[in-house]
């Protein structure tokens, strides 16, 4: 059984192209300093909200699992560092960050482009 994708109306489809976008901006912390990963999907939200409400509700759920995951980065950070152990467990805890946003925001980007709205899971919602 194959999953086909409906063909889309031109204006639907960009649409879901740049949710598609908003949501691989915040592999820009990849290449860039760790504010990147916020700041991507934040311009192309910001330049792209009022096109469409698809392209709104993608930018905000990304925008929301990446200010999420510095929070969590730098609360966990600040709890590790107050043990002896928890020293040595910050590398690991950021790493492990660090692959998750990559695997979600590439399973994100597909359900994206496929016209199916993606929510993360365990994300704090800044922006409703």
């Amino acid at each position: 059984m194959s999953l086909m994708i409906p063909p889309a109306e031109p204006e639907e489809k960009q649409a879901r192209t740049w949710g598609m976008l908003c949501h691989l901006a915040g592999l820009a912390g990849c290449f860039a300093p760790w504010i990147a990963h916020v700041a991507g999907p934040l311009i192309v939200w910001l330049l792209k909200r009022n096109d469409s409400a698809y392209i709104d509700t993608e930018g905000k759920e990304s925008l929301n699992f990446q200010l999420s995951l510095a929070l969590y980065s730098i609360v966990g950070s600040i709890l590790l560092a107050l043990t002896i152990v928890g020293l040595f467990l910050i590398p690991f805890f950021l790493w492990t960050l660090y692959v998750l946003n990559v695997i979600c925001v590439i399973f994100a980007a597909i359900q994206s482009s496929g016209g199916q709205p993606f929510r993360y899971p365990l994300i704090i919602r800044f922006l409703k």
